[in-house]
């Protein structure tokens, strides 16, 4: 295995992806790349529609931050220990990390993120699409249990259901 490509957000299961990949490459000594795909405004409709340069430079400097903001939040100052390289590439999430991934000797590695039904509906899973199109291996990787206790919270106080003490000895 010669390169570890995955997919990042800045979410907290792309960083459990993100952790897992470079243990992957820590462990075959193979390069760790990280990607995040980005899209304009409104997708390609909006850069039809009169999205000028600038606009686009602004979107993509915003990507290049998230990925710097997530690489320092999954390893801090010190790095991964392995060689790293990160990109961002305008485009679907899944087409690019396919395309990123295309050598067949390397390991595609993404989050399978929360899969809610109505989340379904609205959007397509990356992981399904790059399971399906991948020229190399994929390694889906679950979201961390803590994940499901944070959103559990996070709808809790969004419909403001009180919190019960007992709940939280268990």
């Amino acid at each position: 295995m010669r390169r570890v490509v995955v997919g990042v957000t800045g979410r907290p299961g792309s960083l459990t992806a993100l952790h897992r990949a470079a243990a992957e490459a820590r462990l075959h000594d193979a390069e760790l790349r990280v990607v995040l795909a980005w899209q304009s405004p409104g997708d390609e409709l909006g850069s039809r529609n009169g999205l000028g340069p600038s606009a686009l430079a602004q979107c993509r400097a915003a990507a290049v931050e998230r990925l710097r903001e997530a690489l320092d939040t999954a390893f801090g100052a010190a790095g991964p220990g392995i060689p790293l390289a990160g990109l961002t590439v305008r485009g679907t999430p899944g087409a690019v990390l396919v395309d990123t991934a295309r050598d067949p000797d390397g390991l595609l590695v993404v989050g399978t993120g929360s899969r809610a039904a109505l989340r379904r509906l609205v959007r397509p899973s990356v992981a399904r699409y790059c399971l399906a199109h991948a020229a190399c291996p994929v390694l889906a990787v679950p979201p961390s249990p803590l994940q499901a206790e944070l959103e559990s919270v996070h709808r809790r106080n969004a419909w403001r259901i009180p919190l019960d003490p007992r709940e939280l000895a268990s």
